[in-house]
């Protein structure tokens, strides 16, 4: 096995080479160390790194498997955090020049979890200022781009970590998406991304963003994916929002298959406009499901556009949470947020109560359309990755939230506490990622994972490499 080899194994694969002692958890960080040092400036998917704390859990790690110690999940395994989420002792800027200097004395819980299932911590990933659009650039870290092409983005808002996974600069990363930032990049990158059910992943310190945002795994395959997933699930008392019960067996009923599941397939959601080659790689994506033994039908859910609520969710939480800070900070944070942030302030009190009616009213209406379907199928993304530095493809606005736009399949399923996944679904004409998005019904995470394990066992992705 070559180093690089070595830095595409899956984690799964990971694991069971650490105990039966084929591999030790030493070799695994050095190789990635040193893939990261020559491949992090070119596509600077990493904003932190602490190769020394690297090295000393990886060299614990070596040490309990040779003393036969009890192993935990992810033991040993190299793992990722994104910039926005805490990690105690570790600055986390989230992208923004107020916080550069920012370390934290206490761990989110989805870092907490990662350690305490044996993980070994690689670094921190980039994210756009405060994780606010769907591109990877900020006035801290500067332009995040796509391992497939650098000359275009891998999505946000956690773009670093999905070109980390997909440069082979780490197995597992955790994202976050309070409107498609786990899905967004995974899409555009050409890997797995899970946002779980609202609650399935506890989130602490809480977001501003509330109830919109999640916490989930970012990886090359769903058997990844699930494996990380049964790291980070289950309640928490700091999360009031949390679910009690216990998470499914992720890992061990991830192969079930899906014969005789309904499925319906929804190409625009009944209001998206999608880029025709996106749309026909997507479509030819959901009929494999066909051959999986599901039933596809081709059905809008039925909702209208929940655009205008999502965007007055989001730009309240951003004027609440920087609207005091705009004398001191303007001109030194990145435009668009402060244009979304002044945006969020001329918002009334009733604006927002009406927004909140307007979202139980949309969960209701996928309520509904899930009596009827176990799961549904959309594209990822109306777009293919488009250019760098840009915050929206060319021929659309510079409005801030405008992003909305090309990213139609993702936030209704914030508003919704359905999980939805995205899975690689092939490539365009020149070489670029597209992605299918999986939808399940709440509280079915196993579901998704299971009809995203299918569909990759079906039309596998992880053994393509983008050039570097």
């Amino acid at each position: 096995m070559t180093k690089d080899d070595l830095c595409y194994l899956p984690a799964t694969e990971m694991s069971k080479a650490i105990r039966n002692k084929s591999l030790s958890p030493v070799e695994i960080a050095e190789a990635l160390l040193d893939r990261i040092e020559g491949v992090n400036p070119k596509v600077n998917a990493y904003c932190t790194m602490l190769p020394e704390k690297t090295m000393e859990e990886a060299r614990a790690a070596e040490q309990a498997v040779m003393k036969g110690e009890e192993l935990g999940l992810l033991h040993g395994i190299p793992y990722s955090v994104k910039d926005l989420v805490y990690t105690k002792g570790i600055r986390t800027m989230r992208g923004s020049k107020m916080f550069e200097d920012y370390v934290p004395d206490v761990d989110a819980i989805a870092t907490e979890r990662m350690r305490n299932a044996g993980g070994v911590f690689l670094g921190k990933t980039t994210t756009p200022e405060l994780g606010w659009k769907g591109v990877t650039d900020s006035p801290v870290t500067g332009i995040t781009r796509n391992p497939w092409n650098l000359e275009r983005t891998p999505g946000g808002s956690s773009g670093g970590a999905s070109a980390q996974v997909a440069a082979g600069l780490g197995p597992l990363a955790i994202g976050t998406d309070g409107g498609g930032s786990i899905r967004i990049p995974s899409g555009f990158a050409g890997i797995y991304g899970h946002k779980p059910s609202s609650g399935r992943v506890p989130v602490y310190p809480a977001s501003v963003f509330g109830t919109l945002s999640h916490v989930g795994p970012m990886t090359r395959t769903v058997a990844d994916g699930a494996l990380m997933l049964a790291a980070l699930a289950g309640p928490d008392h700091r999360d009031r929002f949390s679910l009690e019960g216990a998470p499914a067996d992720y890992v061990g009923e991830l192969n079930k298959g899906i014969k005789g599941l309904r499925v319906a397939w929804s190409p625009t959601l009944g209001y998206a406009k999608v880029a025709p080659e996106v749309a026909e790689i997507a479509a030819k994506a959901a009929k494999v499901f066909e051959t999986l033994g599901a039933t596809v039908e081709e059905k809008d859910p039925g909702f209208p556009d929940p655009t205008d609520c999502f965007l007055v969710h989001w730009k309240s939480a951003c004027a609440g949470l920087l609207g005091h800070l705009l004398p001191k900070w303007e001109d030194k944070m990145d435009p668009g947020l402060v244009e979304a942030t002044k945006e969020g302030m001329e918002f009334s009190a009733a604006d927002y109560v009406k927004a909140q009616l307007h979202r139980q009213e949309h969960w209701a209406m996928v309520d509904r359309f899930f009596q009827d379907y176990d799961l549904l199928l959309t594209p990822t993304l109306a777009v293919l990755p488009f250019e760098v530095g840009l915050l929206q493809p060319k021929g659309n606005s510079d409005e801030p939230g405008e992003w909305a736009s090309w990213t139609p399949f993702s936030y209704p399923f914030n508003l919704a506490p359905n999980p939805a996944a995205t899975v690689p679904a092939g490539f365009s004409s020149d070489g670029l990622p597209v992605g299918l998005q999986i939808v399940g019904r709440r509280f079915d995470d196993l579901g998704v994972l299971q009809a995203s394990a299918a569909f990759e066992e079906a039309q596998p992705w992880a053994d393509k490499r983008p050039q570097l």
